[in-house]
């Protein structure tokens, strides 16, 4: 199948989460292309799609949202799977779910949505990124787990098989 992984991130953290599942479907047999989501102007020519996104003051990356807004109706005609990232800490915060995830994963029939904790290095923020981790007291560190998403990619690429 042809797979479309597309990932708006603001620091990196979350476009390497989409580069292990992308490593992973190709890994499995896929053509998979990714692309920044600005950069997808129709999603046609692919069969599937995973879309991600970092949460950034409660909100999916305006760069997602755009692109479900543009493709939604072409993506609900093929699977699709959302991952987002953003808790930090331990315990994670934020410990609740964005209310665009649910809305996006609606727009676009997502067949699973999957959150895995950030990363979150205050010397890459800028200045009113740092007020915003100072009023959450979010802790900064890799908090990620990229095994945990290479498991879930895994299930994406048996999904594809029988999709």
């Amino acid at each position: 199948m042809h797979v479309l992984v597309t990932v708006a991130s603001r620091h990196g953290a979350t476009r390497e989460m989409g580069d292990v599942v992308a490593e992973v479907l190709r890994s499995a047999g896929h053509e998979v292309d990714e692309l920044e989501p600005d950069d997808v102007e129709h999603v046609e020519r692919y069969d599937a799609a995973v879309l991600g996104s970092s949460v950034y003051v409660g909100r999916l990356a305006l760069g997602l949202r755009d692109l479900v807004d543009r493709q939604g109706g072409q993506l609900r005609e093929r699977p699709v799977w959302l991952f987002w990232s953003g808790p930090v800490g331990d315990p994670p915060v934020p410990a609740t779910v964005p209310d665009d995830v649910t809305a996006v994963a609606e727009a676009v029939g997502a067949r699973d949505v999957a959150v895995f904790a950030g990363r979150l290095d205050r010397d890459g923020l800028n200045i009113s990124e740092r007020a915003l981790v100072a009023l959450t007291r979010a802790d900064p560190g890799d908090f990620r787990d990229l095994d945990a998403v290479r498991t879930w990619a895994e299930g994406v690429a048996r999904e594809l098989r029988t999709a």
